[in-house]
């Protein structure tokens, strides 16, 4: 549903707009001295399944074997963690 707003009245209310936008997916006409000037609309959602990424992951280029040598360097760099405190 796209409902008008003044400017003033979605400064004045915006913590309102915005959870009406994000939990009824409301759109929202904010308009100045009677024209519109933006609208305020939720953000679409991206859903990936596992499936999806993992095709994803698959499709993009593998990294050269310098890369992966300067990844490893570093790791070896890397302190070692301590054992945890906690008992098990």
């Amino acid at each position: 549903m796209k409902s008008e707003i003044s400017a003033t009245d979605a400064a004045r209310r915006f913590s309102e707009v915005v959870n009406r936008v994000r939990y009824r997916n409301e759109t929202f006409v904010v308009k100045r001295g009677g024209e519109a000037v933006c609208e305020i609309v939720p953000v679409p959602t991206t859903a990936f399944t596992g499936r999806e990424l993992a095709e994803l992951l698959r499709s993009l280029p593998h990294p050269d074997k310098d890369y992966l040598g300067a990844v490893e360097q570093h790791l070896r760099k890397q302190p070692k963690a301590e054992k945890s405190k906690w008992p098990r």
